[in-house]
């Protein structure tokens, strides 16, 4: 029998603007299936969730159930305040659920990363744990009594509209944010997402996309005198040396990262969501390289770019360069895993529509890549014949909204499929804007399409409540 596990309450305090929103949830533990579609392996383990209940109408009131996604099931909390902003109106109960093999959602404890252990994490497998604690708080009813409405952004966004689809009887509907669900090999061109990075930094000043694409060939011929890398090293704050071509490479990853992170985190307030960065940070940092720079000026400018990006909070004491892109606020440790199997989403560089070096798409090398880290070879056409990218015809009751400001809006879809699976796009926004707390700055295209979700969400009740009442009479 399943079975799950009180923990503490605690609460969780988000800055908005000058005001201050504490989300209070019980943290709890729900017991799953370690395999859910295979007999011989009867092994189960714990997933984290939490749970409010201030406002929940517990005669038939909604579940807003948030679809966890590669990290920490808090830093989504925290970030999705609109579901918080909205469960009073709708009498609803606030569920958000942590994906597995991150967070605390461990099936084999520290040891569940490792080569031997990591097989279980799909977004399949993560589904069913959903579904499984969907009916549980259902009372594993045949005829369910509340109508469970899905909410996730990015990676959680595709997955809120994967229950949706995959689990109908149990899901009324889903809003599906910055959900790249067609972005996979074969639908569209690789250099899509860097097309839109790149345009996020031309709306701040055409100029400093110049800068940034002409950055790569300064640096890599700077750094090949060996005071120069002492001097970056010290300009920069850089914790570690720049010994051999490997670092340099690594550098110059970094610095391509941050750029696709400020574009995908280019909101109107300060926020922490990610790393701690102000009000429009891609405006903040083409301050920067609002002129045409040359040489040591031009990298003067960048070290400067990089001051902000990585040290904000005035907090830490150099740039390490070499820990990627896994930020700790995210702790994203499995997705790399994720991307070496089923999400595979080609992307790819030009030097042309983009303000980055030439980087070609290479499924091969990426395949040898995966081989060497995980022993596993990418199953490119997996997502597409799981889930269906656009083609989701006789899909029903999903909203996908994008902004398009988000890099990832290039995967996302930006046209109405029917009457029931739409589009909502905004054309100033970053990622998952809409789902994030209400703020003084919200553009006016978030406020609207922050009212298309509610007007769903109270149609999805409507029918989802009538369909009861149907069944009564039976």
């Amino acid at each position: 029998m399943l079975q799950y596990a009180h923990i503490y309450a605690c609460v969780l305090v988000l800055l908005l603007g000058n005001a201050v929103a504490e989300y209070k949830y019980e943290t709890k533990l729900f017991n799953v299936p370690l395999d859910h579609f295979g007999y011989q392996r009867n092994e189960t383990f714990n997933i984290k969730y939490l749970v409010n209940e201030d406002h929940w109408d517990r005669g038939d009131g909604p579940i807003f159930f948030y679809t966890g996604n590669e990290g920490q099931i808090e830093l989504f909390a925290k970030h999705t305040g609109f579901m918080w902003d909205i469960a009073e109106e709708f009498r609803a109960k606030i569920v958000f659920a942590e994906h597995r093999y991150y967070g605390a959602s461990m099936p084999f404890g520290n040891k569940s990363l490792d080569n031997d252990h990591i097989g279980y994490l799909t977004a399949a497998q993560a589904l069913a744990d959903y579904a499984e604690l969907v009916n549980f708080l259902q009372d594993n009813s045949l005829k369910p009594r509340y109508p469970v409405i899905a909410f996730g952004g990015s990676y959680g966004g595709m997955l809120a509209a994967y229950f949706r689809m995959k689990y109908p009887h149990l899901v009324a509907g889903a809003i599906a944010a910055s959900a790249p669900v067609h972005m996979f090999p074969g639908m569209l061109p690789c250099n899509v997402y860097h097309r839109i990075v790149t345009s996020s930094f031309v709306v701040a000043n055409i100029t400093c996309k110049e800068n940034i694409r002409q950055s790569w060939s300064v640096i890599r011929n700077f750094v090949t005198t060996k005071n120069n890398t002492d001097w970056l090293r010290t300009q920069w704050k850089l914790c570690d040396p720049i010994k051999n071509a490997t670092d340099v490479q690594t550098l110059i990853d970094f610095l391509q990262s941050m750029y696709e992170t400020l574009a995908m985190v280019n909101y109107p307030f300060a926020t922490d969501f990610l790393l701690p960065l102000p009000a429009y940070p891609v405006r903040t940092v083409c301050q920067y390289l609002n002129q045409k720079l040359t040489g040591q000026k031009l990298l003067v400018a960048i070290g400067n770019v990089l001051e902000m990006f990585t040290n904000y909070t005035g907090k830490s004491p150099c740039v390490d360069y070499k820990k990627g892109n896994d930020y700790g606020n995210l702790d994203a440790s499995g997705w790399d895993y994720q991307a070496c199997t089923e999400m595979v989403m080609p992307m790819c560089t030009t030097g042309e529509s983009d303000m980055f070096e030439p980087s070609p798409w290479n499924i091969t090398k990426v395949s040898e890549d995966c081989h060497k880290k995980y022993n596993v070879y990418p199953r490119p056409d997996a997502a597409r014949l799981e889930y269906g990218g656009d083609r989701l015809f006789a899909a029903s009751n999903i909203v996908f909204s994008n902004g398009l400001l988000d890099p990832w809006a290039g995967g996302g879809l930006l046209s109405s499929i029917s009457d029931t699976v739409k589009a909502v796009v905004m054309i100033d926004t970053a990622h998952h804007l809409d789902l994030m707390p209400e703020n003084p700055n919200d553009p006016e295209s978030v406020k609207i399409a922050r009212r298309e979700h509610k007007r769903n969400i109270r149609q999805w009740i409507r029918e989802f409540q009538q369909q009861r009442e149907n069944e009564k009479k039976l």
